[in-house]
């Protein structure tokens, strides 16, 4: 027979994001206070494995078709307009429950041809467009990228503080490095979105596999 043994990080390729990945001043998700359930063996509140499966209609936006270029650019950033006129080109409504995903060509274009560049950097949304989606009531919102936000950020922005939006402040998963390319491609812009992750007591993070059906 054959086992497996290993030690590894869990914020890797594809990936799930939970409440307790981070806050700000001490303070999480539900006023949660970080000294009172972060410990080194694992998080007491707001571990992963209290992620319940994630079933419901999935948004693509395909942003990079939308500034008409294959891959968006490092620390290009993601406007509430860009979003708000995207959607309408697309013909679609993000709703409340959707989990809503953005495409900008970046994983697809740079992590084999240029890893180093590909993780140094990357296009996402501003800290205006988090809060805009946020303010939709998704279940959860990701990209194509390995941080959604844009790094580096915009002007005048925090960086990732997008990650406090969502996650702290509105209790939203984030997905990233997720397989747009194929979705775009195909010009799928709704789908059904089906994903039961792993339970690993107290993780901060997850590797997941997510499936698109349409």
């Amino acid at each position: 027979y054959n086992d497996d043994m290993a030690q590894l990080w869990f914020g890797t390729g594809s990936q799930l994001d939970g409440l307790g990945h981070m806050g700000e001043a001490g303070t999480y998700y539900n006023c949660n206070e970080a000294v009172d359930f972060i410990d080194i063996n694992g998080l007491k509140k707001l571990g992963t494995h209290n992620v319940p499966p994630l079933v419901g209609r999935g948004v693509l936006l395909d942003m990079a078709g939308y500034f008409d270029v294959p891959v968006m650019a490092a620390g290009q950033g993601i406007a509430a307009a860009d979003i708000k006129a995207a959607a309408q080109a697309q013909g679609v409504e993000i709703r409340p429950g959707d989990v809503v995903l953005l495409h900008t060509g970046w994983t697809d274009a740079m992590l084999q041809s240029d890893p180093t560049a590909w993780a140094a950097g990357e296009p996402g949304l501003t800290n205006e467009a988090a809060r805009y989606l946020a303010s939709l009531q998704p279940m959860a919102v990701g990209a194509d990228t390995w941080g959604v936000d844009a790094v580096p950020p915009v002007e005048g922005d925090r960086v990732f503080y997008g990650h406090i939006e969502f996650l702290r402040n509105n209790g939203i998963y984030l997905l990233e490095t997720m397989n747009t390319g194929r979705l775009a491609r195909e010009g799928v812009h709704e789908f059904m979105f089906v994903l039961g992750q792993a339970r690993i007591k107290g993780a901060v993070q997850m590797i997941i596999n997510p499936v698109a059906l349409w």
